[in-house]
């Protein structure tokens, strides 16, 4: 298949995370048919990574992620776009990559191999998991794949997902003298971090913060004894100063519960390739034993998640092009790469 019938066909297996298995079944089925080894990685009882390499010494590794966001989207195209969901994040990538991969075989150039783990737009448990795998250590470089307009992300934020949990005492709304809202003092305490100037990097960048989801209360009538908010915040710092910053907005009127935590990261950059620093975050921080980290690929950011999510072929093709001639320089051809 050429990029675009492999991104379609890709797309067309849902795969919103935790539902990877039929994905990951369809994808090893293609790749042996193509002449690659491939493991399956069993990360839970229906999700697996998907492993696979060409000869005893896969020095450089494409990786991206199998899942993608809610809800399915079927993939649609017109001339000069592949619409729906996964067209940019990731399996449009997933498809350059296995393209690069076989362009750079018809050129002898074998010591590749390939990386897609599951539920990356979650947690990242598959990333955990193949963090442990032994061929982790034959890895020196590994290309991860993100929407990154084909440009090569030299950093990348790191992300801090929590809960602000508080509780107060339930009473008849009638008289709510009696009782204390959990969800006003959870408001406070929101409006407090509102307002916050968090710690911020000169490289990184600004500290962000998402209230996500907000929940509590038992019914319109009753003073709410419990309420809870889940916040996400875009890392540009280690985690102690900005969890110190919190606790102190907060003064004891909640707790934290920290959900996960990785911290911002620096990629390598290399001469020839346009490069950016990118808000997001990736399976990199929890793939540490892969060898040294780069991150590029099609598709803008601002697309992926969104019911419009697209990406263009042209970028796919441009791609193609760009992981190859980046395994080439990686592999010792070409200038040297700066740290």
């Amino acid at each position: 298949m050429d990029v675009f019938k492999l991104t379609t066909a890709l797309m067309n297996v849902p795969s919103v995370s935790g539902e990877e298995e039929a994905v990951g079944f369809w994808l090893r089925d293609y790749l042996e048919s193509l002449g690659w080894n491939v493991e399956l990685q069993k990360v839970s009882e229906n999700q697996n990574n998907v492993i696979a390499w060409l000869n005893e010494t896969p020095r450089v590794w494409f990786s991206t992620h199998l899942d993608t966001v809610p809800p399915f989207i079927p993939p649609t195209e017109d001339e000069e776009k592949i619409y729906g969901r996964g067209s940019c994040d990731a399996k449009g990538i997933i498809a350059a990559q296995i393209t690069a991969a076989e362009e750079l075989r018809k050129q002898e150039i074998e010591d590749i191999g390939l990386l897609y783990t599951v539920e990356e737009e979650r947690s990242s448990t598959g990333a955990r998991a193949a963090n442990d795998h032994p061929l982790a250590a034959k890895c020196e470089y590994m290309i991860n794949g993100e929407p990154t307009d084909n440009e090569l992300a030299i950093a990348s934020k790191g992300s801090f997902r929590l809960k602000i949990k508080t509780t107060g005492k339930a009473a008849h709304s009638a008289y709510p003298e009696m009782g204390d809202s959990a969800i006003e003092t959870l408001l406070d305490i929101l409006e407090d971090v509102r307002h916050t100037k968090f710690p911020s990097d000169e490289f990184f960048g600004e500290t962000t913060v998402n209230i996500g989801v907000i929940e509590g209360g038992v019914a319109l009538n009753v003073v709410p004894p419990k309420a809870e908010a889940s916040l996400l915040i875009r890392l540009t710092t280690p985690r102690a100063p900005i969890e110190e910053a919190l606790q102190s907005v907060i003064r004891g009127r909640g707790e934290i519960e920290v959900l996960s935590c990785s911290e911002p990261v620096r990629m390598l950059e290399v001469d020839g390739f346009k490069q950016k620093n990118v808000r997001f975050t990736t399976d990199i921080p929890y793939l540490t034993n892969w060898g040294t980290p780069l991150l590029l690929g099609p598709g803008s950011i601002l697309v992926a998640h969104t019911k419009d999510e697209f990406v263009l072929k042209k970028d796919l093709e441009k791609v193609v092009k760009l992981y190859g001639n980046l395994v080439k320089r990686l592999l010792g051809s070409g200038d040297p790469l700066i740290q």
